[in-house]
């Protein structure tokens, strides 16, 4: 696969000074959990990312739960981590895969095309019996050039006129889990329910116990997807949805944008309609 990496070649690979590697390990329901993981053991030179602190803004009325972050800040905080351009960046998590793709598509975004998820994350590292390390890495400050592509993103105006019947060429994916999608249960958000002609698409069911499932199984996934349509996923957050936006383009799919805000920024205006 184009975006992943295998736990056997970044062991071989530890004492490369041009890899970065990225904790991004996260809890939703325990925001701080994850950065205890990290410091109780993390992969050798890893640095830390928080999902909500690093890889989000702060919440307000619109956004969603989990916003875009503030695209200066975020280059500091990459900068001071060492990494730049010329890096090689793996970005893990415990296997989810949700927080460490999202890492991965911010750094997309900002043009930063060295940037991979390891495959497994955290936990298969682990149980392979693989370096771990308590050491907390400095490295010396870089600079890094965000040239953004904004293709990438979609806005919610995008989103509301594929709604509202103005864009036919746009397909809306909702990565959530079934009943979410029906409204049958939200355990999260204000509302239940979807987007009005969204489609599902499960982040969970492109991956088997944390490992990405095969090329040939993303392509299977997404067969009744028209190619030609421009695809705009999205979850509850901005950050399931990343599973699923790097399995479309693994399977190929070249028109794919990530709604950020998601559901939850979805319905944080009145007026747009839920089924």
């Amino acid at each position: 696969m184009k975006y992943v990496v295998e736990k056997e070649w970044l062991k071989e690979n530890l004492d490369d000074s041009n890899i970065r590697i990225v904790d991004c390990r996260f809890t939703l329901s325990d925001p701080e959990k994850g950065k205890n993981e990290y410091l109780e053991g993390h992969l050798p030179g890893a640095v830390y990312f928080d999902l909500e602190k690093d890889l989000s803004g702060p919440v307000q009325v619109h956004g969603g739960r989990h916003p875009m972050p503030d695209i200066e800040v975020l280059c500091r905080k990459l900068e001071k981590a060492g990494i730049d351009q010329t890096k090689t960046i793996i970005a893990y998590d415990n296997g989810e895969s949700a927080f460490a793709a999202r890492f991965w598509w911010l750094l997309q975004y900002l043009g930063h095309e060295k940037v991979y998820v390891l495959n497994g994350g955290y936990k298969q590292w682990s149980k392979a019996g693989y370096p771990v390390s308590t050491e907390i890495p400095s490295y010396e400050m870089a600079k890094f050039n965000p040239q953004p592509k904004h293709e990438l993103m979609a806005s919610m105006e995008e989103v509301r006129d594929a709604v509202f019947g103005k864009r036919d060429d746009i397909l809306l994916i909702d990565s959530r889990e079934e009943k979410r999608f029906l409204g049958i249960e939200e355990p999260i958000d204000k509302k239940a329910g979807h987007i009005p002609g969204a489609i599902n698409k499960p982040w969970l069911k492109g991956l088997n116990n944390g490992i990405f499932n095969s090329l040939e199984e993303q392509k299977q996934r997404f067969s009744d997807v028209n190619p030609a349509k421009q695809i705009i996923v999205y979850c509850g957050s901005g950050v399931t949805a990343c599973p699923n936006f790097l399995a479309l383009k693994e399977a190929g799919f070249q028109n794919v944008r990530l709604y950020v805000g998601s559901f939850s920024d979805w319905i944080s205006y009145d007026e747009n309609k839920i089924d």
